[in-house]
């Protein structure tokens, strides 16, 4: 059947491997007689292993488990290799009579008293013909294959006449007789096919009936189809086995026989000919159907089975299986055993820490683990639930986040709890919360314990954290048992272990067997596999472990002495007496059984592999080696000339002779193989893997992992044995990036960038992965933003590119905009690599000019309505801004260093908690307690520690290094609180917590209320200070009633009254330790310097004191009042001026921080942005860092890196205070106030000047810089341009307009303010820029804007008129043609008023402040946008609105609508929102077309001719195209993953559909989409 192996493997395997890849499977094909040489089964194991393979193949596949390809011959009828003794000796009773035979036998079958049963074992070929190897000389060699045949021969005719008079006589079964005659082939079938249930048969056989063969036989080529005698005759008896087999077959399996017929031809195997061609066709059509029908039939019932709680029983069945069978052959240990369920059984009622079992690797920690989750029950009692993972045994226990997922599920059935929210699962925070608090659950029930079973915590994955053991958790409560296992070596997970729980009785160590268990060991190991040893050599084992040792000697003492046959020869029985000696045991017993290049390669590929390979992998691999092909095909021809592969056979026997050396271990999706010890990969790598040999092993996989040669790429090999060249098809797997259009190929994506780095394949790496948008992408798809930032990270370790770091740097910065959806929209990842690395396009063009124009191709197709940037504008890589950390729900109220700034506690208006390493900025806990805001956190102990206080009036102490509450207080202050202090003595190992009218002092060791301060009513404290050395605890009330108390007693020492501040109120304080005195601020801007024995010195600042920050050395002060920071220097006489001017803010100030070397200080105010100032250099602004995306409230500062918080944010922002300023881009328009104007598509930006409101920049946004400078005499409040007319108004303070002709010298015209002389709200001018309209408080100005020279002529007011509404003011305005004026107020009113007319046509109201009003360019519509996200479109002709639209981000702590503008063409509606959203709307249905996050207010947005320009809070241009198809599917939905709603309701015209109008609207109230669904739909009634 040559010919159909080869046409399966040329036409049928392809296709059915990539259908399978399409469903994320691997397709293997496992044909153990393709590509052998006769000289391969010296041991006789062939038939055997084809057994094992089959068997394998059962368990493991998910599609057809065997294929038979059956013709006209039955095959070759292999001798049994193992025969037990009393049916040998049967045998030879019948042979009395031919004494040659039963000499021929003894000869070559010998008897093997090690075997269980005794069994007499047929011996390797060598043994007696040594010259059978193809090493020997071609005529030996021919002399001893001729031998062998004669000898098989004979042995077979001797067996199967012995085996007929035996069952004669009743001696043995015809069963067992049948054995003597069965061929390879019935064996196969047997196993594969005959043998199994009905209801799990996974096997098909094809079989090829010759039309008329019988008639042809006697011509020769015929006689290639039967078996053959000898001399060339048909062999009978083998044609009346095959009619025998195919009539078995077709009696029992009709359904899976696939019968064709073929008609007879002179050449038979021909595919030319045109029925075979035809068979072959048919064959491969229904291979592949078959192969398809079933895999597709068993992904159903997986996909069934893989919903929860049925999924969950195949990850239960598989630890199970494993534990079970380390049962098995569990030994010794039983002191071990009893300590420690003597320490689960003292712990199960109270509260305890989780038990570590620790020990080197080999030393049985995984047997020791299944030991005692098999026992636990009988000790806690049957009901206890157990739950065990063998970690990184299986994919779900590779991972922390699936394996929590898990546990948690499996949890929640065992004790019928509410199974785990879907929502729980996104975040592996989360999951660690839920894990965290479903044990408090289970301990509360109180019913049944529960014990958890952790082995081998070192073999997790380390993403996520897991390594650092953050998820575990550090106390227990009763009756919820944790042990986990690990290796001390591995990671640092024990020393992260000891830090967190430092109770030694904690800690277990596993050593080593002593000589008696580990003989004991071994005796069940044998007695496992139905073997014992002699006397003789059970001796040789004592003596090679006198002193014992671990089990994994043990082990691989086992793996050698059950080879040992009873005959074995002394000299041969050789065992190592250390791992790494055993190792290089079994790689020279391997290269002595498969050859030295074999071995060498096939260890090496594994050991340089990133995750491991798969069986199919490692085949495909070896197929293109052409070393290893060489060697194999030495002394023989390949069967094939058009295809060259590694047989199957070959690996099938090499992985066998290997053992559990190799193990499997899940990696991207699928089982691989690795090497099992370390040890081993060490001895691999030292043994195989020089330099220059380990190159070429990774230049091999990433052109496999490239796909360099599959698709029917023929790769050259010369083989010397044939003396020439074949160019043949080695038959890998393709390697495609996309399988399908969901499916990723994890495998490439994993191991190819590793490979090619590895291989100095560098500019290939940046060609095809690092600067591959099409990678990225998927990289992102199938692994989340981390799997290819680790790629880059790796990358960059060996490779010297900035453009690299750039690009690595900006996969970071993207990381927050996916964690705001659900999945991955791929038009996120475009868009923000677009908008950032635009900068960089011109600057580095190999690289990242590359990925950008992949970006705006991917744009151009796009299929649906999508943004296209144009230029850079989100905060580019390389800058300050490093990443952003996520992890809370509400906004973070506390930010607290530790003193070695290593740790960072942050917490949030929820009450979470959460503590950051600052090393390397990764999560170390989240510490849950608290249930409301918290509002202040001091850390001590070195950062071990930390004490808080919240709002739910609980003081909190935890351990910071282990994640663990120590105390629960309940502080008795309640009612209303103006100010929460913690103040911690660490050396008498006290916390003051003070707020209200009460300090109370409590001991952080016990939690012991040692004494409470209490103010006289109505005294309440606003400022509290502890001085230690002096023992005094100050207070300062309102009205400056200062108190001095006795730290150690409580009792009162002083009270006085502070000079000048009777009329004021504490607002904020801080402590000078070192001179004993307390810096307090005070409402009306006092700021007074109070000593510990009451005397005060005071400053006087122009208003509110916001807050007082001192540094670290105690000599600098900053307090903040209105937009100003003013900076002191600190000394015993009191405080003096750093500096004579103020650091000044455009928004009010809120917090500030000096760097440890007093060199900068930084500053944030309400403006978003962060202020960076030399101290060095008097003062000087050196830096503004944007990209907050709201006020910033909160500041720490590590070293170069600070932290960034806010109350209206639920995230964190890191920064660099050292990023590197080569990677320059064009500076960001520096306006921080949002009062912008914009003409010439963006190019020029105005806006009043930073620190000089008095003044307007022209902004040069083409080149970065300032144009020019118009000095307006009087504070600017708006701004407008007419670009036809090439003017500029400005609304100043004093109620003047000024207007500058923006293209000329001349004159600035004046409209001068009315009488009243109130501040200029608004301006507004239409379309024609002909009537500009003025807006103050409560009255419009229309004016003519005429042109004249030499400048416009604006005459006085054309229509002035009045609002009389009480209360509210003119809050936005549009003008329209023919002097009619649309304005929205601060109530939410909305009137278009008829000038000419004098009438008012009241529109309906908006709920809340209007914020926006804008006309289309015809006029037609108009949109009113308000400060609730609602927009609504109007239809001027018939004053009503024809669509309402609301959308806004669940997740935003800001709404409203900022500004909008209709696109040229008046089709489409732009709008920037204050949730930092960009949102496009269909203006004649109302329908929402796209969404862009761009992480900032937009302050302006205008149109241009294909999308719009927009300016931004934080100072970036917004350069966009906006590309919509004409077509859009009804699947697209701009909103899918995306967590944000909208909805819209639209109005009919037409008074005919008044009533469908109504039931619509009805039916659109009980549909509109106002839930937090994780993916919203635009809903239109």
């Amino acid at each position: 059947m040559a010919t159909e192996r080869e046409m399966l493997l040329e036409a049928a395997y392809p296709e059915v491997q990539t259908f399978c890849q399409k469903h994320s499977l691997m397709f293997e094909v496992i044909d153990l007689r393709w590509g052998v040489c006769d000289l391969t089964d010296t041991d006789h194991m062939s038939t055997q292993l084809c057994l094992e393979e089959i068997e394998s193949c059962q368990k493991l596949s998910v599609g057809p488990t065997f294929i038979g390809l059956l013709g006209d011959r039955y095959g070759h009828r292999p001798l049994p290799r193992l025969m037990e003794e009393n049916e040998f000796e049967a045998l030879i009773a019948q042979l009395t009579g031919d004494p040659s035979a039963t000499q021929l036998l003894t000869l070559w079958y010998w008897k093997d008293e090690n075997a269980i049963p005794s069994a007499y074992v047929l011996q390797p070929l060598t043994d007696h013909l040594p010259r059978y190897q193809a090493d020997a000389s071609q005529a030996q060699h021919k002399g001893d294959v001729e031998a062998w045949r004669s000898v098989e021969r004979d042995l077979a005719l001797a067996l199967r006449l012995a085996a007929q008079q035996a069952e004669k006589h009743g001696l043995i079964s015809q069963e067992q007789r049948h054995r003597y005659d069965k061929s390879e082939t019935e064996w196969e079938i047997e196993h594969g096919l005959l043998r199994t249930q009905e209801s799990d048969v996974g096997a098909f056989i094809f079989l090829r009936e010759i039309e008329d063969l019988d008639k042809h036989l006697l011509e020769g080529t015929s006689m290639q189809l039967v078996d053959t005698e000898e001399d060339g005759s048909l062999d009978n008896e083998a044609q009346q086995l095959l009619s025998s087999l195919k009539t078995k077959i077709a009696n029992h399996y009709p359904t899976h026989l696939k019968v064709h017929t073929v008609p007879w031809n002179a050449h038979p195997g021909n595919r030319r000919h045109k029925g075979h061609s035809k068979y072959l066709k048919e064959l491969c059509e229904q291979f592949i159907t078959a192969t398809s029908h079933q895999v597709l039939g068993s992904l159903r019932c997986r996909g069934k089975s893989s919903e929860e709680p049925e999924g969950l029983l195949q990850e239960l069945s598989h630890h199970m299986t494993l534990c079970l069978e380390s049962c098995r052959v569990f030994c010794g240990r039983q002191d071990l055993l009893d300590n420690i369920f003597q320490s689960i059984r003292q712990n199960n009622d109270h509260v305890h820490t989780p038990l570590t079992l620790c020990g080197p690797p080999g030393c049985g920690k995984t047997a020791l683990m299944c030991k005692l989750s098999e026992q636990v029950r009988a000790l806690l009692g049957q009901e206890t639930v157990v739950v065990i993972r063998l970690l990184g045994t299986s994919q779900l226990s590779s991972a922390i986040h699936s394996l929590l997922r898990d546990i948690c599920f499996q949890v929640c059935l065992a004790f019928g709890l509410p199974p785990l929210p879907a929502q729980v699962t996104q975040a592996c925070s989360d999951l660690i919360l839920f894990f965290h608090n479903l044990l408090l659950t289970v301990s509360h029930l109180g019913v049944q314990s529960l014990v958890l079973f952790f082995d081998s915590v070192d073999q997790l994955i380390p993403a996520d954290g897991a390594h650092r053991l953050y998820w575990l958790p550090k106390d227990c409560p009763p009756k919820v048992h944790i042990i986990v296992s690990t290796s001390p070596a591995e990671h640092g997970i024990l020393e992260t272990l000891q830090e967190a729980v430092p109770e030694p009785e904690a800690y277990f160590e596993v050593g080593p067997l002593s000589s008696e268990e580990g003989g004991k060991m071994l005796e069940v190991l044998l007695v496992s596999e139905r073997r014992k040893l002699s006397p003789a050599q059970q001796t040789v084992l004592q003596h090679s472990f006198p002193e014992g040792g671990h089990p994994l000697l043990f082990k691989l003492a086992f793996n050698e002495a059950k080879r040992w046959a009873s005959y074995t020869l002394p000299s041969a029985l050789t065992i190592a007496t250390t791992a790494q000696e055993a190792m290089h045991h079994l790689c020279r017993r391997l290269e002595k059984l498969h050859g030295m290049v074999v071995v060498a390669h096939m260890l090496g590929y594994i050991a340089s592999s990133r995750n491991g390979l798969s069986d199919t992998e490692l085949k495909d691999v070896l197929s293109l080696d052409d070393e290893v092909l060489a060697e194999i095909y030495r002394h023989c021809s390949p069967p094939c000339k058009t295809i060259l592969r590694f047989p199957p056979l070959l690996w099938a026997r090499l992985r066998r002779d290997i053992g559990e050396c190799l193990a499997e271990r899940q990696a991207d999706g699928f089982a691989l193989l690795g090497l099992a010890h370390r040890q081993f990969t060490e001895v691999v790598r030292n043994r195989y893997l020089p330099a220059q040999d380990q190159t070429k092993r990774h230049l091999l996989l990433a052109d496999f992992f490239r796909g360099t040669w599959s698709w029917g790429m023929k790769k050259p090999l010369m083989l010397p044995f044939i003396g020439k060249s074949l160019n043949a098809d080695r038959k890998v797997a393709p390697q495609p990036l996309w399988f399908s259009d969901t499916i990723a190929n994890r495998r490439k994506l994993s191991e190819l960038p590793f490979h090619l780095l590895n291989a100095g394949r560098i500019e290939e790496l940046k060609h095809d992965v690092l600067g591959n948008m099409n990678w990225i992408i998927c990289r992102i798809v199938a692994t989340g933003i981390q799997g290819i930032a680790s790629d880059f990270a790796m990358c960059n370790e060996h490779i010297n590119c900035p453009e690299l770091r750039l690009v690595q740097d900006t996969l970071l910065l993207l990381k927050p905009a996916l964690d705001y959806i659900d999945g991955v929209v791929v038009s996120i990842i475009y868009t923000e690599v677009l908008a950032r690395l635009h900068f960089f396009m011109l600057s580095y063009p190999a690289l990242i000019g590359k990925l950008c124009l992949q970006c705006l191709s991917w744009f151009n197709v796009c299929p649906h309505p999508i943004l296209i940037p144009l230029c850079g504008f989100l905060p580019p890589p390389g800058g300050p801004l490093k990443m952003t950390l996520s992890g809370f729900l509400k906004g973070v109220t506390v930010l607290e260093l530790s003193s070695d700034q290593r740790v960072l506690v942050a917490g949030s208006q929820d009450g979470m908690m959460a503590v950051w390493i600052m090393e390397d900025i990764e999560v170390m806990h989240t510490l849950a307690g608290h249930s409301a805001e918290v509002r202040c956190v001091k850390v001590f102990g070195k950062g071990t520690r930390a004490v808080s206080v919240a709002m739910d009036y609980t003081l909190r102490i935890w351990n910071l290094v282990s994640g663990r509450e120590k105390f629960s207080i309940q502080d008795i202050h309640s009612g209303e609180q103006h100010l929460y202090q913690l103040h911690v003595d660490e050396r008498n190992r006290i916390v003051y917590s003070a707020s209200g009218a009460k300090v109370n002092v409590w001991h952080l060791e016990t939690a012991e209320h040692i004494f409470q301060i209490s103010a006289e009513a109505p005294d309440s404290w606003l400022c509290t200070a502890v001085f230690e050395p002096r023992r005094v605890v100050m207070t300062v009330s309102e009205g400056g009633m200062l108190c001095l108390w006795d730290s150690s007693t409580g009792e009162l020492q002083s009270k006085h009254q502070l000079s000048v501040l009777e009329e004021e109120t504490p607002t904020c304080s801080v402590l000078i330790q070192k001179q004993g005195k307390m810096i307090a601020g005070f409402t009306r801007g006092s700021l007074s310097m109070i000593s510990s024995d009451g005397n005060s010195l005071m400053e006087k600042l122009p208003g509110r004191v916001r807050f007082v920050v001192v540094s670290e050395d105690e000599s600098l002060l900053a307090t903040g009042f209105e937009v100003y920071v003013r900076v002191f220097l600190v000394d015993s006489k009191g405080l003096h001026r750093f500096r004579a001017a103020d650091l000044e803010h455009e928004g009010v100030v809120h917090t500030a921080v000096f760097s440890p070397d007093n060199n900068i200080i930084i500053t944030c105010s309400q403006s978003e942005s962060i202020q960076v100032w030399s101290l060095s250099e008097q003062g000087l602004l050196t830096d503004t860092l944007d990209g907050m995306g709201t006020s910033v409230t909160l500041l720490a500062l590590c070293g170069h890196i600070l932290v960034s918080a806010s109350q209206s944010a639920p995230y964190l922002k890191v920064w660099d205070l050292t990023y590197d300023r080569k990677h320059k881009t064009l500076a960001p328009v520096p306006d921080r106030t949002g009062c912008t104007a914009v003409s010439h598509n963006g190019n020029y930006v105005y806006f009043p000047q930073p620190g000089d409101s008095h003044k307007v920049i022209i902004w040069d946004s083409t080149e970065g810089e300032l144009q020019s400078t118009l000095d307006t005499s009087a504070q600017v409040r708006c701004l407008e341009v007419a670009e036809q007319r090439k003017l500029l108004f400005t609304g100043l303070v004093s109620g003047t307009v000024l207007v500058f002709p923006l293209n000329s010298s001349q004159d600035v015209v004046c409209i001068p303010p009315p009488e009243s002389q109130k501040p200029v709200n608004h301006m507004a001018l239409n379309q024609q820029e002909e009537q500009l309209a003025i807006a103050y408080d409560n009255f419009i100005l229309v004016l003519d804007v005429s042109p004249g020279k030499p400048g416009p002529v604006i005459d006085k007011p054309i229509y002035t008129f009045y609002i009389q509404i009480p209360a509210a003011v003119i809050s936005s305005m549009a003008v329209l043609a023919n002097y009619r004026v649309l304005y929205g107020m601060s109530s939410g009113d909305l009137f278009l008023y008829d000038c000419p007319h004098a009438k008012v046509f009241p529109l309906e109201v908006h709920r809340c402040k209007v914020t926006c009003l804008e006309a289309s360019h015809g006029e037609q519509w108009a949109l009113s946008g308000s400060e609730d996200s609602l927009q609504c479109l109007w239809d001027l002709e018939l004053c009503q609105w024809e669509h309402e639209m609301c959308y806004y981000k669940q997740t935003s702590f800001l709404k409203g609508i900022q500004c909008a503008c209709f696109s040229k063409d008046d089709k489409y509606l732009y709008t920037g929102s204050l949730d930092h959203s960009i949102t496009i709307w269909d203006v004649l249905s109302g329908a929402l077309l796209a969404v862009q996050f761009v992480y900032t207010s937009i302050n302006r947005i205008v149109p241009t001719a294909e999308g719009f320009v927009a300016t931004t809070r934080i100072g970036y241009i917004i350069r966009e195209k906006f590309h919509c198809p004409q077509s859009i599917s009804s699947q697209y939905n701009p909103l899918q993953n995306i967590k944000a709603t909208c909805v819209v309701k639209s109005r009919k015209k037409e008074e005919s559909n008044l009533r469908k109008q109504h039931d619509d609207l009805e039916k659109a109230s009980r549909n509109q989409i106002r839930t937090n669904k994780l993916s919203q739909i635009c809903v239109i009634v």
